[in-house]
């Protein structure tokens, strides 16, 4: 009946139009690309791997959670002369990126102090402060490629601890990082790396930095 094949071919399409459903019905069904996944750092695979179950052997930890992490790394460098030198700012905030791969904050002076001609709210130093990634590859850059590269280096020292588990590390050039070209160093900078961790004494501290690789001097 004429009815019946009215209804038989509702809804149906035929030609071109049928061809690009048929190609967009497939296409929805093709798994769609990924973004490719974040590479975990070499020295947060040891931690978890390697440094926890030393740790909680050594200090008998009952809780995983008590275990000591790393929190957050804050790398300085101290600009007095920008108050003679404009473009020394320039060059500290070239060097500081090259180094941690992040972009520096200006600090500024809280007090004006005449003897230094210096004024409140003057620009005198940068920093950056590192966590999650960033600051596991930056500590593996420091630890196994910058320390060793210092001239007569015998290993870092073992009082620099602030008694609560936190380490201080002063470099006196930023050459000995790899990232900076020498050709465009102006001058010889200082770094004040500050590395601070969860753990409740300099002891905890000190063998958390020793099990990550931290080139301490021999005693």
């Amino acid at each position: 009946m004429p009815g019946n094949n009215r209804l038989k071919g509702k809804g149906k399409t035929s030609g071109p139009a049928a061809g690009k459903k048929a190609e967009a019905a497939t296409s929805e069904r093709e798994p769609q690309e990924t973004s490719p996944a974040k590479v975990t750092p070499r020295l947060l695979e040891r931690y978890r791997e390697q440094v926890v179950p030393a740790l909680v052997k050594d200090f008998d930890y009952r809780n995983r959670m008590k275990v000591p992490r790393l929190e957050k790394v804050v790398i300085n460098i101290g600009l007095g002369e920008a108050l003679e030198n404009a473009k020394a700012l320039e060059a500290a905030q070239r060097d500081l990126e090259a180094i941690t791969g992040q972009r520096p904050v200006t600090t500024k002076a809280r007090r004006s102090i005449a003897a230094f001609k210096l004024r409140s709210g003057q620009t005198i130093g940068m920093m950056v402060t590192l966590r999650s990634n960033r600051m596991y590859d930056f500590l593996d850059r420091l630890f196994n490629t910058a320390l060793p590269r210092i001239r007569d280096f015998r290993g870092t020292a073992r009082r620099a601890f602030d008694g609560r588990g936190n380490y201080s590390l002063g470099l006196t050039e930023q050459i000995i990082f790899p990232e900076i070209d020498y050709g465009q160093v102006d001058r010889m900078r200082g770094l004040q790396v500050n590395i601070v961790t969860s753990a409740r004494t300099d002891q905890e501290g000190e063998r958390l930095l020793e099990l990550m690789g931290m080139p301490f001097e021999k005693v």
